[in-house]
């Protein structure tokens, strides 16, 4: 049993990654050429006139930012575009029928939005390169960051594609909250700008630390402690694989 689990698990992980690289025009490009955009109209244009956050100048305090919103939109969308066109086409049934158990259907789909995460994510941060001057400072926080950041919103797309019903569902999570919370979410600015009031909200806001821990790992700065950030990623992920082994177990959105 164990021995036909890791080859569904490694059949699927391979069907998932040769899934984006086939498509790359529509996975990996994208986000590069939209970061080069905000590199050149708000760091470049609009930068010089802001002048520097903490301590560093603007383009090179967003960067960390911009290479977050990569990760998280590119995880989010390749699990959710996948497992749903599963749904879709009836794929899933045939999982469901052969002997895999639902922790191989989940990491075999959240795998894939892992990886195309960080490839888009490495990508983005050789653009960031040539447009800033960033250092990495903490390089182990930056890969655990990331990693967990892709993980958990591949665990979210994962979740929001298990009750879809149909195409429109799978996109009002990230219009209506996935994007108001990543351009909330310290990517521009210093919460230390706000007023108290909306400091204290922004505490309520999951990307900031994501955002900030990040931050912490290429230029040393934060406005929260890397510490509970990072525990705070973890713990989310933590509840969203529960749900999501809950989710596949029941076959909800799937047998219903």
């Amino acid at each position: 049993m164990i021995w036909q689990n890791y080859i569904a698990f490694n059949t699927l992980v391979r069907r998932e990654i040769s899934r984006f690289f086939r498509i790359w025009t529509q996975t990996l490009l994208p986000s590069p050429i939209s970061i080069i955009l905000y590199f050149i109209i708000f760091g470049s244009l609009i930068g010089p006139r802001i002048g520097e956050l903490g301590g560093y100048p603007y383009i090179d305090y967003i960067a960390p930012g911009l290479i977050m919103m990569a990760i998280i939109n590119n995880s989010y969308a390749n699990v959710v575009a996948s497992f749903f066109g599963a749904k879709f086409q009836k794929n899933i049934e045939e999982m469901y029928v052969s002997p895999m158990s639902a922790n191989t259907i989940l990491w075999g789909f959240v795998i894939g939005g892992v990886v195309r995460g960080f490839c888009v994510g490495l990508i983005v941060m050789v653009v960031a390169f040539l447009f800033a001057d960033l250092h990495l400072y903490h390089a182990w926080i930056i890969l655990l960051v990331a990693f967990l950041t892709a993980l958990l919103f591949s665990l979210a797309g994962l979740l929001n594609a298990i009750f879809s019903k149909k195409f429109d569902d799978i996109n009002i999570i990230p219009t209506f909250v996935l994007t108001p919370l990543t351009y909330l979410g310290g990517v521009f600015y210093s919460i230390h700008m706000l007023p108290s009031f909306w400091q204290k909200v922004s505490y309520f806001n999951p990307m900031l630390y994501m955002v900030d821990a990040f931050r912490y790992g290429m230029l040393g700065v934060s406005d929260i402690a890397v510490e509970k950030a990072i525990l705070f990623i973890a713990s989310v992920c933590v509840v969203l694989y529960l749900v999501n082994w809950w989710a596949l177990v029941k076959g909800i959105g799937i047998k219903n």
